[in-house]
C-alpha cells in the first residue's frame, strides 16, 4: 500500500515541483544537492536530483534562474543557480495560483467533513 501512496504523492509534486525550485532558489542561491535537501527537511522526500536538472534547465532557458560556478573544497566547481528578476515575478504568480488552487482543492476534500460536522 505504501508504495501507491507514494506513487501518487509523486505525481501531485511533479506539478509542483518548478515552484518548489524556485520559492527554494529565491530564499538564496543554491545548488542541486541543497535543494534536493532542503525540499527532505521539509517534508518533500520524492524528490532526486535527476528530477531536478531537467526542471532547473527549463526554469534557465525561460529565463527566471541563471547558473554560476563555485570552487568546491570537496571535488569540482559546483554548480550554483539564482532567481533573474523574471523569476521573482514567476515566483509572485506562481504563489498566487498555488494558494487559489490549495484553497480551492481543500474545499473539495473538506466539504464532507463540513456537511458531517
Amino acid at each position: 500500500m505504501r508504495e501507491g501512496v507514494e506513487k501518487r504523492s509523486s505525481q501531485l509534486l511533479r506539478g509542483v515541483l518548478d515552484t518548489c525550485l524556485l520559492a527554494l532558489i529565491s530564499e538564496e542561491p543554491c545548488y542541486g544537492y541543497e535543494m534536493v535537501q532542503k525540499m527532505e527537511e521539509r517534508g518533500l522526500e520524492l524528490v532526486g536530483e535527476g528530477s531536478i536538472y531537467p526542471l532547473l534547465s527549463r526554469l534557465q532557458k525561460g529565463g527566471l534562474i541563471e547558473s554560476y560556478k563555485v570552487p568546491s573544497k570537496e571535488g569540482p566547481k559546483r554548480k550554483y543557480y539564482k532567481t533573474l528578476p523574471k523569476g521573482e515575478e514567476q515566483l509572485k504568480v506562481w504563489r498566487e495560483e498555488w494558494e487559489d488552487f490549495s484553497s480551492a482543492v481543500r474545499r473539495v476534500v473538506e466539504e464532507r467533513s463540513r456537511v458531517e460536522g
